[in-house]
């Protein structure tokens, strides 16, 4: 920001006109400058707004324009004011004087607390005496003509003074930091082997129960082969060895026989459920053939 500012700072002193100490007061408005003319010569090269706003971030060093919303306010007040000095045709003189006079405004009014009253009895001394003034006979220290002090009078009118109370609330109002987030507490499938009971298969998707809960056959196989690598089996008596053949003894008859009857055993329990079937069956139609009649 600029040096302080007050009225009494600006007031013309009680001297001869074109007098020594009265050059001296004019040389002392709106310095030191708020941007050099080499850099304001360097932003008026720039013809895209974008490349002007970030060369005015890095002068300002603004460095969280994303998150902090003042930083973001005060480089659109300052580049929204140099492109107006920048249609206005100013020369770099002019405009650097000029964006010193937005600067000093902001600075009045963050440092001293200063009110729109007094904001605006400021602006018409400063403007008195960085104008046209006939009584002064250096004409070089008359930075503005009429023209151009009610034109920067009436843009100050609808950028700042306007919104002055807006301005006055984002300098001495505090604001909470408010965090956007949420947490989360997220529970993982557990393993089939883990002592808690293993969550019910109708509630999750097949693919996932197969993949995560479901045992794995080839790993039980693997355990049965294990178990039987570690237990080698004794070598059995050649008696329990060599069993004989239990059908030693009967002849082919005998044979046919057993087969025959075992046959006509499974036959019959097969006819008896088909016969019972069939009795159901024939009932279950009977009783719709009564109801149809009935009907």
């Amino acid at each position: 920001m600029a040096g302080l500012w007050t009225p009494g700072a600006i007031t013309p002193a009680v001297t001869p006109a074109g007098s020594t100490a009265d050059s001296e007061e004019n040389e002392k408005i709106l310095s030191p400058d708020f941007l050099s003319t080499d850099q304001i010569a360097d932003l008026l090269e720039e013809m895209d707004m974008d490349e002007v706003q970030e060369k005015m971030r890095v002068i300002l060093n603004f460095k969280n324009l994303q998150t902090c919303l003042r930083d973001a306010i005060l480089l659109d007040y300052y580049v929204s004011g140099f492109f107006w000095a920048k249609d206005m045709n100013f020369s770099v003189y002019q405009h650097s004087k000029f964006m010193t006079l937005l600067d000093m405004l902001l600075h009045n009014l963050q440092t001293l607390h200063m009110s729109l009253e007094d904001s605006i009895k400021w602006l018409g001394e400063v403007m008195a005496e960085i104008g046209p003034n006939h009584s002064q006979k250096n004409e070089q220290l008359h930075i503005f003509d009429v023209k151009d002090a009610n034109a920067i009078i009436d843009y100050l009118k609808i950028s700042l003074f306007q919104h002055y109370r807006l301005y006055e609330f984002m300098f001495y109002s505090t604001r909470e930091e408010i965090v956007i987030g949420t947490s989360q507490t997220i529970e993982v499938v557990k393993p089939a082997d883990h002592p808690f009971p293993a969550p019910l298969e109708e509630g999750i998707s097949l693919d996932i129960f197969s993949a995560f809960i479901e045992p794995m056959p080839a790993l039980e196989t693997e355990g049965k082969v294990l178990d039987q690598e570690q237990s080698p089996q004794e070598p059995q008596p050649e008696s329990e060895v060599s069993e004989e053949d239990p059908l030693v003894g009967f002849t082919i008859d005998d044979v046919k026989s057993a087969l025959a009857q075992v046959t006509d055993e499974v036959l019959l329990n097969i006819q008896k459920e088909i016969n019972e079937k069939l009795q159901v069956q024939e009932q279950a139609f009977n009783a719709r053939i009564e109801k149809l009649k009935k009907a």
